[in-house]
């Protein structure tokens, strides 16, 4: 008996702004990304994202949180997540509104892997798309065997 396995690559995008998910879903697949499946905020992540994270066997290869409201609980989400995703090599990016150096520090401090920034100027927002598909390109592990 043969069991099925997808163990293809995707990212797991944490978003509570469905428009901005639509977009940033789009932007990235123009720019060669896997599959992406998406959560509406921290709570939908934690019911159904962090249970993938455990069991390690699907996986996403980058997770990416674009959460728009801004608050100490925010933190403490992406905190929990570096950590579980930390354990089984997986980056955690965070997309921020114009990051200030303390608030990079504080998600770097977090466990954050990278911070890119959320434009609201089209080419500006592609680039920085084109730019998370790179750092998960560089970031694949060489000796990853079945994707």
């Amino acid at each position: 008996m043969n069991t099925v396995v997808d163990n293809t690559p995707y990212f797991a995008l944490v978003d509570d702004d469905a428009h901005s998910a639509h977009l940033l879903t789009r932007m990235l697949l123009a720019h060669g990304a896997p599959r992406i499946v998406t959560f509406t905020d921290a709570a939908d992540a934690a019911s159904r994202l962090f249970p993938s994270l455990a069991s390690a066997d699907a996986c996403p290869t980058l997770v990416i949180v674009d959460l728009k409201a801004h608050s100490a609980a925010n933190l403490e989400f992406v905190a929990v997540l570096a950590t579980v995703a930390g354990k089984l090599d997986i980056p955690v990016a965070v997309m921020a509104q114009r990051p200030d150096r303390q608030h990079t520090a504080d998600l770097h401090d977090a466990g954050v892997t990278a911070v890119f920034t959320r434009h609201a100027e089209r080419d500006a927002y592609r680039r920085e798309a084109a730019n998370i598909v790179s750092f998960w390109a560089r970031s694949q592990r060489l000796d990853a065997v079945g994707m």
